[in-house]
């Protein structure tokens, strides 16, 4: 193995690594300014297709952290990139916020209740019993199933809530059909997301706080990966995995110097 190309683009999970519950966590907004001043490539990415890249960046701006919306990488908007370059101008049943609809209407997809082409499973807050029926109607008449990212549960002030990867597992069992995943840890994100920005995965690092999504995402698209301990995974738990990252740091302030 020869010396690896120093890193020229840089991927950041969002929860967990730039903000926990909320509020940033110290020496985020340190990194991203580094990052911006240094004019690398960058990508704040969330498994959530709730919102839009307009929401993220309000609500990050609302925390002291400024991300422009290009900058930021959703699983709704990997998964509209997916469908645009599987099958163009396509038809949708979703389930899911202005996140998802939103990045699906804007490749020209027509969302419809009537013999679509696609199923589309994304997170919301309000998963209606009569929605997740219509979806095992229109997969059992042949619509294809997909869902925008595995997570089982997502995090609240109050303690987990059940989340895409949950409600998919619900919608298998009722029709014996699972979802193609697009979100981490699918390098298919990883990848999506280094074309958007030009970027190359040999000159690339991805941080993340989860060994089982982050990491094993950049891992599989061939970049170095770095593990912060504030967020998912545990000290005692990274070498529980099969994988490591190429590095694990206490938080994302121990990776201000590498930029």
């Amino acid at each position: 193995m020869g010396e690896r190309k120093p890193i020229e683009s840089w991927l950041t999970d969002m929860d967990g690594v730039l903000i926990h519950e909320g509020i940033p966590i110290p020496g985020a907004e340190e990194f991203l300014k580094r990052l911006k001043e240094s004019g690398k490539p960058f990508l704040v990415l969330t498994n959530n297709s709730i919102y839009t890249q307009r929401d993220l960046h309000a609500r990050l701006a609302r925390m002291g952290l400024d991300v422009p919306s290009e900058n930021i990488w959703t699983s709704a908007l990997a998964t509209a990139q997916f469908l645009d370059d599987q099958r163009p101008g396509g038809t949708a049943y979703v389930i899911g916020e202005a996140g998802l609809t939103t990045a699906l209407h804007e490749i020209g997809y027509v969302l419809t209740d009537t013999d679509p082409d696609f199923v589309i499973l994304g997170e919301t807050r309000t998963y209606s019993f009569e929605a997740m029926t219509k979806a095992v109607r229109l997969i059992n008449n042949g619509a294809r199933f997909i869902a925008t990212n595995p997570d089982e549960t997502g995090p609240s002030t109050e303690g987990a809530l059940p989340a895409t990867g949950a409600v998919a597992a619900l919608i298998t069992a009722a029709t014996g059909k699972k979802p193609y995943f697009v979100g981490k840890p699918n390098p298919l994100m990883m990848r999506a997301g280094l074309n958007a920005i030009g970027a190359h995965s040999e000159t690339s690092a991805m941080i993340g706080d989860r060994m089982d999504t982050d990491v094993l995402a950049g891992l599989e698209a061939g970049m170095r990966t770095f593990l912060v301990m504030t967020g998912v995974t545990q000290p005692n738990e990274v070498d529980r995995f099969p994988y490591g990252p190429s590095k694990v740091v206490d938080s994302i302030a121990d990776l201000i110097e590498y930029i």
